[in-house]
C-alpha cells in the first residue's frame, strides 16, 4: 500500500513539475509579449470623433528611426541626426558604460536610451560594456573605408554610423559573441528600442557578415515585432509595406503602425487625442506610430 501511495505521489510531483515547465517554456518563447494583428484604416479612423490631418513632403522620407541604410540606400544629410555630440564632453550620458576613444560621438538621445539600457543590465550583474565605436561623419567614415578597406568598412553614407542611430558595443573579458554582454544585449535590447542589426541568421540578407557588437536604435514597438519575428530591419520594412496596417499590443500597451507611399500630395489621419511618431523608411515612403 505505502508502495502504491509512494507512486501517486511521484505522478502527482511529477506533473506538478510539467506543469510549471510548460508555463516557464511558454512564457519565454513569447519573448517580446507581442501580438500583431491587422486593422481596417478606415474603421479605425471612424472609431475617433477627432481627426487631424498631417500633410507629408518628401524630405520625411529620408528623416527618422525607421531608415534603412544598406548598399542600396545611403544616407541622406536630413537623415542624419542633429544632436550628435562628442561623450567624452558629456559625462552626464556617460553611465555605466566606458568609451574606448575620447572623440566617441553620439546622438543624445539614442546615449540615454543605451544608458538605461545598460542599467538594467547592471541590475542583472552584466555590467562591462564600452562603446567602441559610435556616430561617424562621412570623412571620418571615407578615411576608415580607406585604411581598412571593404572587407571591413564601407563606403561613406553607406554605414549606419553615419546616421548617429548606431554604435558598437565592446566588453575587455572577451569577444562579445562569447561575452554575457553579448548574450545580454541579444536577447534584451528589443526592450530599449534596440535591435541587433547584422544577426547571424540575416546574413544573406543584411549583406553584412555577424556583427554582435552592432546595434541600432530603431524604437518600441518596432524593435519588439522584430524580435517577436525575427526580421531584420530589411525585412520590418518590406512586411509593413505589405501589410499596410498593423494593431500592435506590447506589454498591455496598444499601437497603430501604418506605412504611406509618398508623393506630392500625401496626406495622413491621425487621431488628435493620441501621440503619434512619423519616420521614413529611406525608400519611399514614410511609417506612422500611433499609440496613447
Amino acid at each position: 500500500m505505502k508502495k502504491w501511495g509512494f507512486l501517486i505521489l511521484l505522478l502527482v510531483c511529477s506533473c506538478f513539475v510539467f506543469a510549471n515547465n510548460v508555463s516557464f517554456f511558454e512564457s519565454k518563447e513569447d519573448i517580446a509579449n507581442v501580438e500583431v494583428q491587422e486593422y481596417d484604416q478606415e474603421e479605425d479612423r471612424k472609431a475617433y470623433d477627432n481627426i487631424q490631418k498631417i500633410k507629408i513632403i518628401e524630405e520625411q522620407i529620408y528623416q527618422g528611426n525607421l531608415l534603412l541604410v544598406n548598399s542600396e540606400y545611403p544616407v541622406r544629410q536630413e537623415g542624419i541626426k542633429s544632436d550628435v555630440v562628442n561623450l567624452f564632453t558629456h559625462n552626464e550620458l556617460v553611465k555605466g558604460f566606458g568609451l574606448l576613444y575620447n572623440d566617441t560621438y553620439l546622438s543624445v538621445d539614442i546615449a540615454r536610451e543605451f544608458s538605461e539600457m545598460i542599467t538594467a543590465a547592471e541590475k542583472e550583474g552584466v555590467d562591462n560594456f564600452w562603446i567602441t565605436s559610435g556616430y561617424r561623419n562621412f570623412d571620418d567614415q571615407r578615411q576608415l573605408y580607406q585604411e581598412k578597406g571593404s572587407g571591413t568598412a564601407l563606403p561613406a553614407g553607406y554605414s549606419e554610423h553615419n546616421l548617429g542611430l548606431s554604435l558598437d558595443v565592446g566588453t575587455t573579458q572577451t569577444t562579445m559573441a562569447k561575452a554575457p554582454e553579448g548574450k545580454w544585449i541579444e536577447e534584451n535590447a528589443w526592450e530599449y528600442g534596440f535591435i541587433l542589426r547584422y544577426p547571424e541568421d540575416k546574413t544573406d540578407i543584411t549583406g553584412i557578415q555577424y556583427e554582435p557588437w552592432h546595434i541600432r536604435y530603431v524604437g518600441l514597438p518596432h524593435s519588439a515585432i522584430m524580435k517577436e519575428k525575427n526580421f531584420a530591419l530589411e525585412e520590418y520594412l518590406d512586411y509593413l509595406k505589405e501589410e499596410k496596417a498593423i494593431s500592435v499590443s506590447v506589454k498591455g500597451e496598444k499601437y497603430q503602425i501604418s506605412y504611406y507611399a509618398v508623393n506630392k500630395n500625401t496626406t495622413i489621419h491621425v487621431p488628435s487625442k493620441l501621440h503619434y511618431e512619423i519616420s521614413g523608411n529611406n525608400m519611399d515612403g514614410v511609417i506612422v506610430t500611433v499609440f496613447p
